[in-house]
């Protein structure tokens, strides 16, 4: 039994690692399909088998991803006040650097989960029934909160916001089998993509330099923890919230964080958002992602000694996940300068819309469109693109207020 888990983590921590550097391939993808072929696969392994390799996978992917979001789709600095931080260090040559900070940040997310878990266990229980009745209130001042943050472009933010609230509604109601794939994709994938390849960015040779000579400042570490920890809760258990709208109230909460801090807040964050999930199924019942569901179908009840084999499963898996991202962002980081960026990207845009065209059709091909215009549109008008994230937290809000 022991030996089948370890395989299954082993395995979990590689698909997780392909998943993570291949946009459009995501978890819940992968969980879907093994939960189809969960009839055949409960025949010759355990539920617990299969649950162990969807969270090491899932928890891989979570620190591996961050090689695609910093590697792929930069636009030029001095045009768009919207480049992330990653970005922003990947044209400075420090893009390795950037996926150091999103590391630790993933790995200070395991104790974050720990800490949490006793938490969840006994509290949320408790206060969930209360929340879930308050819960379109709740998500309906978070977003406006986070809309009054644009300085000077508030009007073009909650336009932005309402739009893609919009096409989440549509795109959630076209019956297609994975209506995230095209929406997602186009709003936060091509988008990017599309613009770099339009400026045909050069990206300069990128600096490696060992791990333990990175300068680490603890007192960052522990500000961006503390920032994680605060936006914790909103991500774990409020549907329709993303790492980054979570990462904007942590920063906000604890202060003005700098570049390296806010990555690593970032990094925090998406490990606790998939962590905490499958504690608040054990806790609660309720799925907060696309891994959690898949969870919930395989095994009807968690048990505590379940429970105690998921959380073993993230630390352990966590561990492998960042040592894995290490590895490969320096081999992407000597070797990507010396590549055409612009052909890069556009080969990544056909992968992506060859994905979304397999799995939603040509339909599919017209959400990814407009949701990729769209994207577009909040890139130049220098809007954060948390906003973005309407596509899925109007739908929530419709769906708790019409429940």
């Amino acid at each position: 039994m022991i030996i089948e888990i370890l395989i299954a983590l082993l395995i979990g921590c590689f698909i997780g690692t392909i998943t993570g550097l291949i946009p459009g391939i995501h978890v819940n993808l992968i969980s879907l399909i093994v939960v189809s072929f969960s009839v055949i696969l409960l025949k010759f392994i355990s539920p617990i088998t299969i649950t162990v390799f969807i969270v090491s996978m899932a928890i891989t992917h979570t620190f591996v991803d961050y090689i695609p979001s910093i590697f792929l789709g930069a636009p030029d600095e001095d045009s768009f006040l919207s480049i992330l931080p990653g970005h922003k260090l990947l044209l400075k040559g420090q893009a390795y650097f950037a996926i150091i900070f999103t590391l630790y940040g993933s790995l200070s997310a395991l104790l974050i989960i720990i800490l949490f878990t006793p938490i969840f266990i006994f509290i949320l229980p408790k206060i969930y029934p209360y929340i879930s009745r308050i819960m379109p209130l709740i998500l309906i001042l978070v977003s406006g909160y986070l809309i009054l943050t644009e300085k000077n472009k508030k009007l073009f933010a909650l336009i932005i916001f309402l739009l893609a609230g919009f096409l989440g509604i549509v795109s959630l109601n076209l019956n297609l089998n994975e209506p995230l794939i095209p929406l997602l994709t186009g709003l936060f994938g091509a988008s990017n993509l599309i613009i770099s390849i339009k400026q045909k960015i050069k990206i300069p040779n990128q600096q490696i330099i060992k791990l333990k000579k990175i300068p680490i400042n603890k007192k960052s570490i522990i500000k961006s923890g503390f920032a994680a920890i605060i936006a914790a809760p909103f991500t774990a258990f409020l549907p329709g919230l993303g790492a980054s709208q979570a990462a904007l109230i942590g920063k906000e909460v604890s202060g003005d964080l700098n570049q390296k801090e806010f990555l690593c807040l970032l990094g925090a964050i998406n490990t606790v958002v998939m962590g905490l999930s499958f504690i608040a199924l054990y806790a609660i019942n309720k799925t907060r992602t696309g891994t959690a569901v898949a969870i919930s179908k395989i095994i009807e009840t968690l048990s505590f000694s379940n429970l105690i084999i998921i959380i073993v499963t993230i630390i352990v898996s966590g561990i492998i996940a960042f040592f894995i991202t290490l590895k490969i962002s320096k081999i992407i980081a000597k070797n990507i300068s010396k590549f055409n960026y612009s052909k890069i990207s556009i080969f990544i845009l056909i992968i992506l819309i060859i994905i979304t065209f397999y799995f939603t059709g040509i339909i599919g091909l017209l959400i990814f469109l407009v949701s990729s215009f769209l994207g577009i549109t909040a890139i130049l008008l220098g809007i954060k693109r948390m906003h973005l994230m309407g596509c899925l937290l109007i739908p929530t809000i419709f769906f708790y207020l019409f429940l």
